[in-house]
């Protein structure tokens, strides 16, 4: 049966909100803020400590804030000092380390890893098996699917960490790495299994090993129209926030001009 409360620790300086339910085998530590109606299930744990903990008598664990409708699911370990919008959500086997932050509507796939460090936008997809490295900044709407690398160390190693940045409703596609310090633009496609460096324009269509610029994504066609795919937004609306209305509806009233 679900939520037996078999085995499970919180924190008495934690602070959990109404309606929300706590899995088996599960640690909520210091200073941890959980908002309404989440869910964290069995074997997680949540505001793990950073180094310090195990040295210093005197440590005292930084905030991690979960906002409200979270779903965590089992497995999944969230460092302390990060911050997680509403509607939050991870796979099972999830690692996010200390200093993330994640707008809202966000989902993570199984066994991602989130090496802390990093900015988020909203309604941020990323599909199972991705690596995310240090210094890694992502913008809205970005879709990174399986098997995705982000690098930050350009001569390993160093102590150098120069992150990837990707712009707002950009594609990383199955199996690419994405080298230190790469630029991805706005509403770019990167092909699967690319290998990507440098700074590139928004609408671009990047694929290869190197990658390059092969044309501009709006030339795209879908196989089933004949139309132009890109920018998918208007094309595309599965659980997205224009599901009802329609993104160009949606874009207006809501003042987003980031298109």
């Amino acid at each position: 049966m679900k939520f037996n409360n078999r085995n499970v620790y919180i924190s008495p300086k934690a602070k959990l909100g109404s309606n929300v339910k706590i899995g088996d085998n599960t640690v909520i530590y210091d200073n941890v803020t959980i908002g309404d109606n989440s869910i964290i299930a069995n074997d997680c744990i949540i505001g793990e400590p950073q180094n310090d903990y195990y040295f210093k008598e005197n440590y005292e664990n930084p905030p991690t804030i979960i906002g409200e409708n979270a779903l965590i699911r089992s497995h999944t370990i969230i460092y302390s000092d990060s911050i997680f919008g509403k509607n939050f959500s991870t796979g099972h086997r999830v690692t996010i380390r200390e200093k993330s932050k994640f707008g809202n509507n966000c989902r993570l796939g199984t066994v991602t890893d989130i090496q802390g460090y990093v900015e988020f936008g909203d309604n941020c997809w990323l599909h199972s098996n991705v690596h995310i490295g240090q210094q890694s900044t992502i913008g809205n709407f970005v879709f990174i699917y399986p098997y995705v690398v982000l690098t930050n160390d350009p001569t390993p190693p160093s102590d150098i960490c120069v992150g990837a940045t990707i712009g707002d409703f950009s594609q990383i596609a199955v199996g690419t790495v994405l080298l230190p310090s790469t630029e991805i633009g706005k509403h770019c496609l990167v092909g699967a299994q690319s290998l990507v460096g440098g700074k590139y324009e928004d609408y671009s269509l990047i694929i290869g090993n190197p990658g390059k610029r092969i044309k501009d994504v709006r030339e795209l066609k879908s196989r089933e129209t004949g139309a132009s795919h890109y920018p998918w937004p208007y094309n595309f609306s599965r659980n997205m926030p224009w599901e009802e209305e329609g993104f160009n509806s949606w874009k207006l009233k809501n003042n987003y001009e980031n298109d």
